[in-house]
């Protein structure tokens, strides 16, 4: 019988470790058979790049392509200006389940490609930069490009595109699209002209009247197009034409008021039906508590051991620091209304947790501060989760709960969003995903480094912090809503390793006039981050702030000593290291006033980062 379990246990471990080479190989073949179809000489572009199936694109360095600090997952391809002169296969790339979780950057500009894009780029949804300009690509753009959520450039120019411009204005962070010299025909669908960056239609055969573009685009967007009029355009429309666009909008208009009709009636419904099954939960718990007074006294005295086990959070509120008011405020007379009270925000992850189940769950601390505590929760249903748990903040249930809500609608894939929060006079809780990862303070101070945290490693993960915060501040401006402690402790590593700030928004409600200040605050805290990305060092070391640590090196011309040394031993290019140190010094300016704006240091860091992927690409040409 033993000799039996052995040979079990033998051949689970080889189908385990067959499945998982077999995983990796399929990732090796299909990039090499993508490159191939694209050079279409049987992959001999694939052998000048050094890429073949005894090595991994990843440990060994492919050329052309970046992987993740972990060298576990290939993040971007830069396949520009290299003579390719075959055809596109999206799907052999986006149809591979590891490919398709992590590549974020495609470069395939400035070649020769012929073939259609297919719909099944749809599946690689972590694309965020899409390069196709420059080629001979035809046939219509598939409209399954909307579900590209994290989409932010879109350059389809210089090709032989034709049909009708899909809808992408689903796709909130889209910054550029560029679709001009092609053959594209149809009126322009909507877009968020307000969040776009770069937009240009011209030279095709679009037709129809410019939509409102506020002034954020000049006519030079959309010359060449004779059937296309109205302003930016010196041609005026026809008035039959105008009055036709006008309806439309109308009509479209009307139809979201429609939709927001119903959807507030929906909401107003089924509030109502929750306070009447409130209502008759408390009066029937009533009838339970008058019967039964003694247990009423032994929850009030906090005595009730069901609600004070060791590993729960309920128990770790005395080391958490709360008072005993505070842990044991679920009485006999409201634990209905409590246990219904978790709102649960778009996140279908934690749909039907109750408030008392989160508190009872089997609990974690993982880190206290002077304004609560954060505890790693697990679920019945094996789901992980973290609590971050509020006390003593000036903010009422009703702001607190609008202030949930609006930062709900704000959605960008490098800021974590709370799945569910819980608001009361005594305290407040969020709940988030758990991200295994850890955060960008452990990668840069914790014991086990890797090694894979290289330059353009920390300077990725700097674009796509700044890139989210500019998003950020641009939605919320308005309601005054900053981060408010922006710190590297407060941005988590997602499963592909991306940056994901976390808790946004967890601060007192600021009056106009100091929301300048505030704003101005999460630029200083970007700018310690990137002096942590660029020294290694601590934000504070024996009582020495990390900015005048790097003032007195500066004062003294020792520049290269300031950066990590890790850094300078990879034969980082020292002059955009100097580069990014001068947006940083900006951004720690000791006056606010002074310091920039987070979109104008997007575009500080994004000169920097195109300087380094020309360089990165330059001897990859075929």
């Amino acid at each position: 019988m033993k000799r039996i379990t052995i040979w079990v246990i033998f051949f689970s471990v080889f189908l385990l470790l067959h499945t998982t080479t077999c995983v990796e190989d399929e990732v090796k073949s299909s990039l090499i058979n993508f490159l191939a179809k694209l050079s279409n000489n049987k992959g001999k572009s694939g052998l000048l790049l050094g890429w073949n199936s005894s090595s991994d694109p990843c440990k060994d360095h492919w050329k052309a392509v970046t992987c993740d600090t972990r060298n576990n997952f290939v993040r971007k391809l830069f396949l520009n200006s290299s003579n390719l002169v075959g055809e596109l296969d999206i799907g052999l790339l986006c149809n591979v389940e590891r490919i398709a979780e992590s590549l974020t950057v495609l470069h395939l500009e400035s070649n020769d490609i012929s073939g259609v894009l297919s719909p099944d780029v749809a599946s690689c949804k972590q694309l965020t930069r899409l390069h196709l300009n420059g080629n001979r690509l035809n046939g219509t753009l598939p409209t399954s490009l909307a579900m590209l959520n994290n989409l932010k450039i879109l350059d389809v120019s210089n090709n032989k595109l034709y049909g009708t411009l899909p809808d992408l204005s689903r796709i909130s962070g889209l910054t550029v699209f560029l679709a001009q010299n092609n053959e594209i025909s149809g009126e322009i669908p909507r877009f968020d002209f307000s969040n776009l960056k770069q937009f240009n239609v011209s030279n095709n055969n679009i037709n129809g009247v410019v939509p409102d573009v506020r002034g954020y685009f000049t006519a030079s967007s959309f010359l060449g197009n004779p059937g296309l009029c109205g302003d930016p355009l010196p041609n005026k429309c026809p008035s039959s034409l105008q009055a036709e666009s006008v309806a439309g909008e109308s009509k479209d208009s009307s139809k979201d008021q429609i939709f927001m009709f119903v959807g507030y009636l929906t909401l107003a419904l089924v509030f109502v039906v929750i306070i009447i099954v409130v209502l008759c939960k408390r009066r029937r718990k009533k009838k339970v508590v008058d019967a039964l007074p003694q247990k009423e006294e032994a929850i009030e005295d906090g005595q009730d051991e069901r609600m004070y086990k060791s590993s729960t959070i309920e128990s770790m509120g005395y080391k958490a620091g709360f008072s005993k008011s505070e842990t044991s405020f679920v009485s006999a007379d409201n634990s209905a209304l409590v246990s219904s009270s978790l709102v649960v925000l778009t996140s279908p992850e934690v749909n039907g947790l109750k408030f008392e189940d989160l508190l009872k769950a089997p609990a974690e601390m993982l880190g206290r501060g002077k304004n609560g505590s954060v505890y790693k929760v697990i679920l019945d249903n094996r789901k992980t989760l973290v609590v971050k748990r509020i006390k003593n903040w000036p903010i009422s249930s009703h702001e607190f709960k609008q202030r949930m809500q609006r930062l709900d609608q704000v959605k960008h894939p490098n800021v974590l969003p709370p799945l569910a929060f819980y608001s009361s006079k005594q305290e407040k809780l969020l709940v988030y995903e758990y991200q295994q990862n850890g955060s960008l303070f452990e990668l840069l101070h914790g014991t086990h480094m890797p090694k894979t945290f290289d330059w353009p490693s920390r300077l990725g993960v700097a674009a796509s912090i700044v890139e989210a915060m500019a998003f950020m501040h641009q939605e919320l401006q308005d309601d005054g809503i900053a981060h408010g402690n922006l710190k590297s402790s407060n941005i988590f590593l997602n499963r592909n390793m991306e940056p994901c700030i976390s808790k946004y928004g967890l601060i007192p409600v600021i009056t106009r006039s100091s929301s300048p200040k505030a704003f101005k605050d999460d630029v200083f805290g970007f700018g310690m981050i990137l002096l942590e990305l660029l020294t290694g060092n601590l934000v504070q070391h024996n009582g020495v702030d990390l900015q005048d640590w790097v003032h007195s090196v500066l004062r003294e011309e020792w520049t290269a000593e300031v950066f990590d040394k890790s850094l300078m031993s990879e034969c980082a290019s020292e002059e955009r290291l100097v580069s990014l140190l001068q947006v940083a010094i900006k951004c720690v300016n000791p006056s606010p006033e002074a310091r920039p704006t987070m979109n104008q240091v997007v575009v500080m860091i994004n000169k920097i980062k195109e300087e380094e992927e020309r360089s990165a690409i330059g001897p990859y040409s075929l």
